[in-house]
């Protein structure tokens, strides 16, 4: 597995190998040993998500859940792509409000670990996009919460995206506070 650092503490992007003949491929996209062995603990992944987006330019995001159930999330795309975000919101992190984004695929394979204490969010680039995702704490409605998609100067690549209601209606970065703490 490819292992990669970004411009913000504690996000990764993680290429598994795959194995391929004209039959088609085999990859191993999550093994703990694997990144155990790299010097990478991530904590254990309690749930699964998957979503679908019909149409190219869905955005949904930036979501988090506060503590106690923030949420670590290790996401890819499975059928495909799309443009995914992670926003550092760890109030003494030295990438505070600084944001990392990656195109994410069914063709490149890559994956995203985002961990706790960061937003999260997502526009799809092609018709019928899947994002699957591991969480490493449970949803919980009452922790669930969410920054306007708009307000943090990131370059979606997209000026009209598709929203629900509850994004559209999302405070503001500059009028929102960050439940999160940075602990290196």
């Amino acid at each position: 597995m490819q292992i990669e650092t970004t411009s913000l503490p504690g996000v990764l992007l993680l290429t598994p190998r795959r194995h391929g003949d004209a039959r088609g491929f085999f990859s191993e996209s999550w093994n703990r040993r694997t990144l155990e062995q790299a010097g990478i603990l991530l904590p254990e992944f309690v749930q699964d998500n998957h979503s679908m987006s019909a149409a190219p330019g869905t955005l949904r995001g930036l979501h988090y859940q506060s503590p106690p159930m923030a949420q670590g999330k290790l996401v890819r795309c499975g059928r495909g792509a799309l443009y995914d975000v992670a926003v550092d919101v760890r109030r003494g992190s030295p990438a505070y409000g600084q944001w990392f984004g990656a195109e994410l695929s069914f063709e490149n394979g890559r994956q995203l670990w985002i961990p706790p204490g960061l937003l999260h969010g997502f526009v799809t680039r092609q018709p019928e996009t899947e994002i699957v995702y591991k969480c490493s704490a449970y949803y919980s409605a009452e922790h669930d919460g969410g920054v306007r998609w708009d307000t943090l100067g990131i370059d979606w690549g997209v000026s009209a995206p598709i929203l629900s209601d509850k994004d559209r209606n999302a405070p503001a970065f500059a009028d929102w506070q960050s439940p999160f703490t940075y602990e290196s």
